[in-house]
């Protein structure tokens, strides 16, 4: 399979076989650019551009669907091969009510019934939507991720397709939703006999979820077969990488003990969050309470994680300690100075001592500018160095995330994904901060990719003294790179303390139950 640019033809899939048996599911893993989602689709011939299949064949059981041409595929997209794709936004039509949608997949190919709306309600409260019909009257973006989810889902399986093509459907959710989500899927499935070919980077959802493991590697396949095969003894070292790099319960911490603790309680925290609190009120007049009562400290050099599923006000109240959003009552202390109403030129200082990392550097990053002047352009707002510095301080900060000085004239569009994370994580620490949040800044990365990450903050902390905050819904990498962790739900802190002694022994049922839905618990291959 290629792209053809117009100039240039380029291969990107080069002689990938595989076979996905009746009622089997065979998951596709493999980083960002290993081919996992080209392949997946080529199968449903949605080639983006001018890509092409060049050669080979794609059987249906026993049919060759690779030179059929698109009005005959039309007929087998959705009816016997379906796709569940990663974002519900961008497959969803914002503005059209989801009961037309799931009612158009029916129609398209002849399965709706005399009774439509009651079809469609049934499809949606089988996907496990509560209160269905209310939910068919909504717009996709009235639902949360989970839900939109959900609604994808119903319409893949509303004609009881043979083959569903699930690509990364649960990357983004929580792990709570993400595993009811996929316990949803794989239950539907076998109920109507189908078979899954599921893509994802996740080793841990493949481990849970596959029958069969096929290993991608820039186009190539480099490893298939059983799950417990590939993933007790890989045979190829890429495999044995993406292992090594899987964050899981028992994968290597990788902060540095805090010197003084446990009696670093007894001194003066670097932030001090107190009964801090926050209201919304919707536009039917119904307040939601974001933020409840929630307390925590963060100690210079320290690593708090806050967790917790989507709507549990974990970015909330980063946000208002970063004075984005302002608190209804509570307090919030940075080294011992009150700052929940600092305003005017003190709260621009405050500023240069607390900056964030966002989960989506792209957005983050003006396109309008070089790597170089992105890093810069918070010198420049807050005058710090004169002009002609401020190239070398870039230089340096590159350097410091481990990027070279030939990044500096590149624009981020050139950039992989953890390049320009590096880069957003210089930018946030060219005013030398002492705190820096980090709002879900490893979720969208590969494997391999956010582990190069975690490395480089705790190398960054040891090196610099500086305190993160790492707001994250995902309990392994937590593990990994927090000291402490503070767990909340519906917008109270329901546990918190050292992160092995919540891990090891969690008190409260919520924590118990974010643990035991973490994918790929038993992952544990012989890597030496």
């Amino acid at each position: 399979m290629s792209y053809d640019t117009g100039r240039a033809k380029t291969e990107v899939l080069h002689g990938v076989s595989l076979t996905v048996g009746v009622g089997e599911t065979v998951a596709i893993v493999g980083e960002s650019g290993s081919g996992k989602s080209t392949t997946a689709q080529s199968v449903v011939r949605l080639l983006p551009g001018r890509g092409s299949i060049d050669g080979g064949r794609i059987l249906l059981k026993g049919t060759d669907i690779g030179s059929r041409s698109d009005r005959q595929m039309r007929a087998i997209r959705g009816a016997r091969i379906s796709l569940i794709p990663q974002d519900p936004m961008a497959s969803l039509n914002p503005l059209i009510k989801i009961g037309r949608q799931v009612a158009e997949a029916l129609a398209v190919h002849g399965h709706l019934s005399e009774d439509p709306t009651e079809q469609v309600i049934q499809m949606l409260g089988e996907a496990g939507l509560p209160n269905a019909s209310r939910v068919a009257q909504q717009f996709p973006h009235q639902l949360s991720g989970g839900m939109r989810q959900r609604v994808l889902i119903a319409i893949a399986l509303a004609c009881k397709p043979e083959l569903v093509i699930a690509d990364e459907p649960t990357s983004a959710l929580d792990v709570t939703v993400q595993k009811h989500i996929l316990d949803y899927v794989s239950d539907r499935t076998a109920s109507i006999g189908a078979s899954m070919l599921l893509i994802t980077h996740d080793l841990g959802v493949a481990a849970d979820r596959a029958h069969r493991l096929v290993v991608m590697n820039k186009g190539v396949v480099v490893e298939d077969g059983p799950t417990d095969q590939v993933l007790g003894s890989p045979s190829d070292p890429y495999t044995r990488r993406l292992l090594a790099a899987a964050p899981g319960l028992s994968s290597a911490v990788l902060y540095s003990p805090l010197q003084g603790w446990p009696e670093l309680s007894e001194r003066k925290p670097l932030l001090k969050v107190t009964d801090l609190r926050k209201t919304f009120r919707t536009k039917g007049g119904m307040e939601v309470k974001a933020v409840n009562d929630v307390s925590f400290d963060v100690f210079a050099g320290e690593t708090v994680g806050i967790v917790g599923e989507s709507g549990s006000g974990k970015s909330t109240a980063a946000r208002i300690l970063l004075r984005l959003e302002q608190a209804d009552k509570g307090s919030i202390q940075f080294d011992g100075t009150a700052i929940e109403h600092t305003q005017g030129r003190a709260l621009r200082a405050l500023r240069r001592e607390m900056q964030m990392v966002y989960q989506n550097p792209f957005g983050s990053l003006s396109p309008h500018l070089t790597v170089g002047q992105a890093i810069a352009e918070p010198l420049l707002i807050h005058r710090i160095g004169r002009r002609a510095e401020h190239k070398e301080t870039a230089a340096e900060l590159l350097k410091l995330v481990s990027l070279d000085e030939s990044y500096l004239e590149r624009s981020p569009a050139t950039l992989s994904g953890g390049q320009r994370q590096r880069v957003a994580i210089a930018r946030a620490l060219a005013l030398s901060p002492r705190l820096v949040v980090l709002d879900e800044a490893v979720s969208a990365l590969d494997v391999s990719v956010q582990a190069q990450i975690l490395e480089l903050l705790a190398r960054i902390q040891q090196e610099r003294g500086v305190s993160f905050l790492f707001i994250s819904h995902d309990l392994a990498v937590i593990r990994q790179i927090a000291h402490r962790v503070v767990v909340m739900r519906n917008g109270c802190v329901v546990e918190q303390g050292p992160t092995q002694a919540v891990f090891g022994n969690p008190h409260n049922p919520y924590t118990r139950a974010l643990l035991s839905a973490i994918p790929g618990r038993t992952l544990t291959a012989d890597l030496n």
